[in-house]
């Protein structure tokens, strides 16, 4: 018969073991909290919306002959109806598609790896087939530089990537802001930037903020460190200061 200690034992071992079930089981609800903040408000009239069907994908600034056009992979808050304020870091030249991630704006669904990666390549597909002879590139903001990165694993890959404020290797931001638990429990929906990019070729150029405190610079080091064809730019400010004063210049070539 077991002592009341033994009993103890056991039922502390099955209180943590409890206690890890739930933690490994409420993750993608834990994640989404941490890691998406969209909003579902009315339509900016700033940009058009982009259809696919009769299905809104996102928003676009769109002109008549674009000498390249540019696929918009934005941050983890808000919504693509108000991505205006990144037109300028534009060429004026370029159209530039913002595509909108499930369960942002007014796009049903569920915002997760699987679900944003999937509408970054519908979104880059058709951009694909509507301009076959036209450059396509790709630029990723913050989070959004996870589904970028994912685009270069497409069987023709972007024409040249930019990506603003990115990470390597998301885990390891979450470490740097979660101490509590282990980051590998809360961030399920782990992009990893570096090995997406492993065959990539092309051009690609990486823009980060000296005093960001929601992705450390190292991060884009770490990225562009890991692409020896990186053209790297560090610029002042923090995180969201990338669009503004002409901090950021996006163009190809």
């Amino acid at each position: 018969m077991k002592t009341e200690r033994e009993l103890n034992r056991c039922t502390i071992r099955f209180l943590l073991a409890a206690s890890a079930l739930l933690i490994v089981t409420g993750c993608a609800q834990v994640q989404r909290g941490l890691l998406f903040h969209p909003t579902h408000e009315s339509p900016n009239p700033s940009l058009a919306a982009w259809k696919l069907g009769d299905r809104v994908i996102g928003y676009a600034r769109i002109v008549s002959s674009p000498r390249n056009v540019w696929l918009l992979l934005h941050g983890n808050g808000g919504q693509a109806a108000f991505r205006g304020y990144a037109m300028p870091s534009f060429s004026p030249d370029d159209s530039v598609y913002v595509v909108e991630y499930p369960g942002y704006g007014q796009r049903p669904g569920t915002p997760s790896l699987e679900s944003i990666n999937a509408a970054a390549r519908e979104a880059y597909d058709q951009l694909r087939a509507e301009f076959p002879q036209t450059p396509v590139c790709v630029a990723g903001e913050s989070i959004g530089s996870g589904p970028a990165c994912f685009l270069a694993t497409s069987p023709r890959p972007p024409d040249k990537i930019v990506l603003m404020v990115p990470f390597a290797v998301l885990r390891d931001v979450a470490g740097d802001h979660v101490a509590l638990l282990p980051s590998r429990l809360l961030i399920a929906d782990n992009w990893n930037n570096v090995a997406s990019l492993q065959t990539f070729n092309g051009p690609l150029e990486i823009f980060a903020a000296k005093d960001d405190t929601i992705i450390p610079i190292r991060h884009a080091k770490a990225l562009a460190a890991a692409k020896p064809q990186t053209a790297f730019h560090a610029f002042e400010g923090g995180h969201n200061d990338w669009p503004y004063d002409g901090r950021v210049s996006i163009h190809n070539p």
